[in-house]
């Protein structure tokens, strides 16, 4: 019995040590989607406090890709909560095209520029990002579509 309470005020303690962290102006880990012509899952975490990485999965009628960009952030002045944020990064993609570039895997290199502002008292996040990137494959090369929307859920 006195392991049980143990575990549950050691439990407490750390989650209310979790939610007070993401109910600030800051965060470390979030987790929620990101949205553009597709959809996708996005994970991010900070390595030290204005590095991140983020991986992001995502989905589309023409396949599946996957990314990781590091992200270096900013503070914007006067707005708290809001950084910019620029990085470089990578991604594997497995297309199917049913055509003109017919089915395959390719990989490229990323570039990230954007906004990130965690809401005040309430564990989200959001974000707005450009992510041009450049695909090694025939038929391939600079695409300037990607990037997206994300709400997240911050712990």
């Amino acid at each position: 019995m006195k392991k049980l309470l143990l575990l549950l005020l050691l439990t407490s303690v750390v989650s209310a040590g979790l939610k007070a962290q993401s109910m600030g102006k800051t965060y470390k880990t979030a987790l929620g989607v990101k949205v553009w012509d597709g959809g996708g899952i996005s994970f991010k975490t900070f390595l030290v406090p204005n590095n991140a990485l983020e991986v992001i999965g995502y989905f589309d009628r023409h396949g599946s890709r996957i990314t990781g960009l590091y992200e270096i952030h900013g503070n914007i002045e006067g707005a708290g909560g809001l950084k910019w944020y620029i990085g470089p990064g990578a991604h594997l993609g497995f297309y199917d095209y049913k055509g003109y570039y017919g089915d395959r895997a390719v990989a490229g290199v990323d570039g990230v520029l954007g906004l990130d502002l965690k809401i005040n008292r309430a564990p989200l996040n959001l974000s707005v990002d450009w992510q041009p990137s450049f695909e090694f494959a025939d038929g391939r090369g600079f695409a300037g579509s990607w990037g997206g929307v994300g709400i997240r859920y911050t712990f």
